[in-house]
């Protein structure tokens, strides 16, 4: 077909690089990647095997799609994903949830990405008033949720999203810092951190990861590739696994909601066995008001105050399956 452009995604980049180049690719000159952080590893991997320069690029529906993009011609920062289109605003600010009271961020500071353009408005994103509320900073920036930071050239990174952070004794871990260190590993495709359930930190950085085809590492050796990676000593993994495949979105984003709870299952798990409970979770499920809850089965008599007593250390909920 002689395809010039290539629209795809991290994900789809990963997949091809575990295939070897042995087709005619000369006619593509760019190839745009978005949806994800593309690793800094993986970009480079991309375009010393195939010969085609990668742009990265942001975006949302709700902003009318595209926001910004590193120029095709002049000069890029790999990792960014560019500078904002014309006619579109992009700030970095630290919101309070209903959105009214808002604290611009500085140069290289991390904070929410908020998107302003002719296509953004109140109410075009939502017809409901209570489905608007707290979704605009200062009535006119629309609230991404999503985590960046934009540098004294004007580019703009993105860090994570809002919700993902890993909140380890009330300090903010960004999982991305995790998942970079990780994807530097030849051996590693995809990296998912997450925060899993501790009774004392309230959470701990976990990552799951799921290696290249035909490589050949370890759960130790990552660990170790990971610490010296992360400068953070706070973001340190305490606990990684290597699986098969990650759970991913139809768009090929790790599916953390899915990691989350194959953590709490394991966590809770584990602390009931070791208080010789005959209790074990029998699913995690999505409830609207109080997020991922764990339901637990029986398998003998049970101390139900016991019970209490041994997941009443972590602040995930749960409740009895039958």
């Amino acid at each position: 077909w002689n395809i010039t452009f290539i629209i795809t995604v991290p994900t789809a980049i990963a997949a091809l690089m575990q295939r070897p180049v042995d087709a005619d690719i000369s006619s593509v000159k760019v190839a745009f990647s978005g949806s994800a952080p593309l690793p800094v590893e993986l970009f480079k991997r991309f375009e010393k095997a195939c010969g085609v320069t990668i742009v990265e690029g942001y975006g949302l529906t709700e902003a009318t799609c595209l926001v910004s993009c590193n120029p095709v011609d002049g000069p890029q920062k790999i990792g960014s994903v560019g500078i904002p289109f014309p006619y579109c605003e992009v700030k970095i600010l630290d919101c309070k949830d209903d959105g009214k009271t808002c604290i611009e961020k500085g140069v290289d500071e991390v904070g929410e990405i908020c998107v302003s353009n002719p296509g953004v408005f109140v109410g075009h994103t939502y017809t409901e008033a209570e489905k608007n509320a707290g979704l605009f900073a200062d009535g006119k920036y629309l609230r991404t949720g999503d985590l960046g930071r934009i540098d004294k050239d004007g580019f703009l990174w993105i860090t994570g999203r809002a919700k993902d952070l890993i909140i380890r004794g009330g300090h903010n871990i960004d999982p991305a810092e995790i998942e970079d260190a990780l994807a530097s590993h030849p051996a590693v495709a995809f990296a998912g951190a997450i925060g899993q359930p501790d009774a004392f930190a309230g959470e701990l950085p976990c990552v799951y990861v799921e290696l290249v085809e035909g490589s050949d590492t370890t759960e130790a050796e990552l660990l170790e590739h990971a610490k010296k990676h992360i400068h953070e000593r706070a973001a340190h993994p305490k606990y990684l696994e290597i699986l098969p495949e990650l759970p991913k979105t139809a768009v090929g984003k790790v599916f953390k909601p899915e990691l989350r709870k194959r953590a709490i299952t394991r966590i809770y798990d584990k602390a009931l066995a070791d208080a010789g409970l005959n209790v074990r979770v029998k699913e995690v499920v999505e409830d609207k008001k109080r997020g991922l809850v764990a339901r637990l089965e029986r398998s003998g008599d049970v101390d139900e105050s016991a019970v209490k007593k041994t997941l009443g250390e972590f602040t995930r909920p749960w409740e009895w399956a039958d």
